[in-house]
């Protein structure tokens, strides 16, 4: 009965990569598979790569962060509180705190924003849909939508 959509988007909220799951799929588990969904068409060689992943706490363990630092991207997610205090009672055994860039990280509202735009919908929000592959395409039409509205502003 219910469903999470993870995804991902550029620097303008535009999405980049949608993949739908049970409710109770943790994020963190979907991580590799939005990445590995992104692919932005160039002349030449296609992106596939992003160059920071602006997250929320839910991303915060070292799990995500060694599958990020493995691909060369830079991960911008806050830590846990208890992550913190996990690493300070170690004391220097703890290491050090990850890097953390808080004026990118106030870009993750384009995430937000992206969320709310879909929520827009009525289907979407409540969620009619009985099969997920007829809610994803309803995902993915939303997105198509949202990136023929920044194409027709191009000349």
């Amino acid at each position: 009965m219910t469903t999470k959509i993870h995804t991902a988007v550029d620097g303008n909220g535009r999405p980049l990569a949608v993949i739908v799951t049970g409710g109770q799929r943790n994020d963190q588990a979907m991580l590799a598979g939005v990445l590995d969904e992104i692919v932005v068409p160039r002349r030449g060689v296609s992106r596939v790569r992003p160059d920071a992943v602006i997250a929320d706490r839910a991303y915060s363990s070292g799990v995500a962060r060694r599958l990020l630092r493995s691909r060369k991207i830079t991960a911008v997610i806050p830590q846990k509180s208890d992550e913190i205090a996990a690493r300070q009672r170690r004391g220097s055994a703890g290491g050090r705190p990850p890097a953390f860039d808080e004026i990118r990280y106030k870009q993750r509202n384009l995430i937000e924003r992206s969320f709310a735009l879909l929520k827009q919908w009525r289907g979407l929000a409540t969620r009619y849909d009985k099969l997920a592959i007829v809610y994803r395409a309803a995902v993915v039409l939303s997105a198509c939508i949202t990136w023929t509205r920044h194409l027709g502003d191009m000349p």
